[in-house]
């Protein structure tokens, strides 16, 4: 049986595929689909995270809609926590608690379940991307309403350049892959 080379970080920013003007022209889109479709990429980006938390006492993963599902719902699984999806406005059936937050082009709105998160529990946020830093901060607004810890937040892709964990600088951040 031949050798299975361990992918490093740097393998993983390799299998994540540029997209120049996209969404509108001078943005450079950071296309995660390239590595999710590499069974030996996706594993070892999951098993990084999961190996940064796996002695947090993770109870809950909160996983950002739509791509923080992707690798929320595996971390879940790999500690053995739950799992809580926070969506778009509308799109949660029972009764929800939500948070507005700016985009460059306007304001969201975020929606948890009320009955999500107990107070005290301990919490992980997971997105696939921190840029701005607007999101997840909203959605650590949303947790700590209900009372939880945030134990970190996790991001498969950083981008540095752009500060978005200034506006996380009270939480622990851990991002994979760096740009």
């Amino acid at each position: 049986m031949p050798k299975v080379k361990t992918l490093t970080k740097n393998d993983l920013k390799n299998r994540i595929r540029d997209i120049p003007d996209f969404p509108k022209e001078g943005i450079i889109f950071k296309d995660i689909t390239t590595l999710l479709k590499d069974k030996e990429a996706f594993k070892k980006s999951v098993n990084l995270l999961a190996a940064k938390f796996r002695t947090e006492g993770i109870e809950l993963v909160v996983g950002v809609e739509a791509r923080g599902f992707i690798f929320g719902a595996a971390l879940a699984y790999k500690l053995g926590a739950g799992f809580v999806p926070v969506r778009k406005k509308g799109k949660l059936p029972a009764k929800t608690k939500s948070v507005q937050y700016q985009l460059e082009y306007g304001t969201d709105v975020l929606e948890i379940h009320e009955d999500a998160i107990r107070p005290g529990a301990r919490v992980l946020i997971v997105d696939d991307l921190l840029a701005t830093g607007g999101t997840v901060k909203a959605v650590s607004e949303l947790v700590k309403s209900e009372g939880a810890v945030i134990a970190g937040v996790a991001f498969l892709v950083e981008l540095g350049f752009l500060k978005g964990k200034d506006k996380l600088k009270d939480l622990p951040v851990y991002s994979v892959i760096k740009y």
